[in-house]
C-alpha cells in the first residue's frame, strides 16, 4: 500500500486544522479562567471563531478540511457518557432503567439535532456555490488544468 503525497498532504493539513481548532478552544478555556467569566469555554470559543471567519482575519479553507473531519467523526464524542454509565455501576442499578432512557433519549436528541444542522448546513452551502456559478462568481475548476 503506498502513499501518496496529496494523500499525506491531506493527512497534515487536517492534523493542522484540527490542532488550530484545539488551540482556539485552549485559548477560550484560559480566557475563561483568566477573567472568570460565567459562560463556557465553548460558547467563547465558537463565538472567536464566529468573529474570525465572518471579520475575514481567519479564511475558511484554513478550518474547512479539519471542522469536516471533527465533524464526520463526531460519534466519537458520545463515548465518555458510555464509559461514565459503565462507571457508575451501583448508580445504575439503582436507577437503571430511567438513566438509560434518559441516556438514549438524551443521545437521539443531539444525534438528530446535529445531523438536522448539518444538513441545512450543506444545503444552504450548494444553493450558494450554485448561486455563485450561475452569476459567474466562481468558476468550477476542472480537474488536469
Amino acid at each position: 500500500m503506498t502513499i501518496s503525497i496529496n494523500q499525506c498532504k491531506h493527512v497534515c493539513q487536517t492534523l493542522l486544522q484540527v490542532g488550530l481548532l484545539c488551540l482556539l478552544a485552549f485559548a477560550a478555556q484560559w480566557l475563561v479562567d483568566r477573567l472568570g467569566l460565567p459562560v463556557p469555554s465553548s460558547v467563547v470559543g465558537l463565538a472567536a471563531l464566529f468573529l474570525l471567519l465572518a471579520l475575514n482575519w481567519l479564511p475558511e479553507r484554513f478550518v474547512a478540511v479539519g471542522a469536516t473531519w471533527l465533524l464526520g467523526e463526531l460519534l466519537l464524542f458520545f463515548i465518555p457518557p458510555v464509559v461514565a454509565s459503565i462507571h457508575y455501576a451501583p448508580l445504575l442499578h439503582q436507577y437503571g432503567v430511567s438513566l438509560m432512557l434518559t441516556l438514549v433519549a438524551g443521545s437521539a436528541c443531539v444525534l438528530v439535532s446535529t445531523g438536522f444542522v448539518i444538513d441545512r448546513v450543506f444545503r444552504f452551502e450548494r444553493r450558494r456555490q450554485r448561486a455563485r456559478r450561475q452569476f459567474g462568481v466562481l468558476q468550477p475548476v476542472k480537474v488536469g488544468e
